[in-house]
């Protein structure tokens, strides 16, 4: 079968791969479509701490179930689905406490493990959902599903004020599940297309950090308070500090983006304003189920956010350009049919 492989950073390339070994309890899945994310541009760019080469990309999958191995009431051959792209140990603190999301041995496809730009996939059953979507939706359920997941680490309520910091397609994710919360939410990013994005979600506000002041803004917006709940989508040192700074007192931070440099805080404010702060990590299966259903209900504009389409044979070629130019790129769909 052909395969998109990343043999080094910086080097990818379309080849012919054996197709995958079918274990018992999994099902065998022809790839429909694979949505590209930040986590594939940096195992391109060597910068994923987690990838490990060479490697098959791909985690946001579309698929038809071709073969199963055992009976399931649920899924049946010819059928579209979507999938958990995590594994869990089931003995780790994480798993005993009851996120497997977080466990401390997970293999994520495409990451520790060989992913999804390849023709055919075999994966659990159990890590399977069904949902009356299109294949272009279908692949968008796993991304969605961590900024649904960092919501719900929030504690998210319709009485929340939520600023979430960076619209990328983590970041409207969040967007979505804050909206699906009923929360007012202020989307913050500073590319305009992706602000507008936000709105046709159902963010009340979007405020562009780079044309106006993030701190003056909030404050404008929440009566003086600062956002109830700030969720960090980027990553980088500024806004892991700015979320700690902007959030009102009392309020709750939640950090998605991981930074790949030390961050130095004034710790006083985690005490004088009694903050709740975590990371959130992946998603649970009632994560995909809030997705599937929103999805379902038709509120979430996937045909805006899906703006570059590609073949598998021509994933190598974008990888470059998208690095070079990462904002022009909201979501990269990659059709296999």
């Amino acid at each position: 079968m052909k395969a998109v492989v990343l043999h080094r950073p910086g080097a990818a390339s379309v080849e012919e791969r054996p197709e995958p070994v079918v274990r018992p309890g999994d099902a065998l899945l022809r790839v429909r479509r694979v949505g590209l994310c930040g986590s594939d541009l940096n195992s391109w760019r060597g910068r994923n701490p987690l990838v490990s080469y060479p490697r098959i990309p791909g985690h946001e999958v579309a698929a038809t179930i071709v073969d199963l191995t055992r009976n399931d009431t649920q899924f049946a051959t010819g059928m579209d689905v979507t999938l958990s792209p995590y594994s869990a140990c089931h003995a780790c603190a994480a798993c005993r406490a009851g996120r497997p999301n977080a466990c401390q041995h997970n293999e994520t496809l495409g990451v520790q493990r060989d992913g999804a730009l390849a023709e055919f996939i075999a994966v659990p059953i159990e890590k399977l959902y069904r949902a009356d979507l299109t294949l272009d939706e279908l692949a968008l359920v796993e991304p969605l599903t961590v900024g649904f997941h960092a919501v719900a680490r929030a504690g998210v309520q319709p009485s929340d004020s939520i600023a979430i910091l960076g619209c990328g397609g983590v970041g409207l994710g969040a967007v979505a599940g804050a909206v699906f919360r009923g929360a007012t939410v202020i989307a913050v990013d500073v590319e305009d297309t992706q602000l507008e994005i936000a709105r046709r979600i159902g963010a009340s506000h979007t405020v562009n950090s780079q044309h106006q002041d993030l701190a003056t803004a909030l404050k404008d917006l929440t009566g003086g308070t600062g956002p109830s709940g700030v969720i960090e989508a980027i990553g980088v040192p500024e806004t892991y500090r700015a979320a700690v700074e902007l959030v009102a007192f009392a309020g709750r931070v939640v950090y998605i983006g991981y930074a790949s440099e030390p961050v130095a805080y004034q710790t006083k404010l985690f005490v004088q304003k009694e903050l709740d702060i975590c990371g959130s990590r992946n998603a649970l299966p009632e994560d995909f189920a809030d997705v599937i259903r929103m999805l379902e209900q038709h509120r979430f504009p996937a045909d805006l956010v899906i703006r570059t389409s590609v073949r598998l044979e021509e994933v190598p070629a974008i990888l470059p350009r998208w690095s070079e130019s990462p904002g022009i790129y909201a979501k990269i769909m990659t059709y296999l049919d």
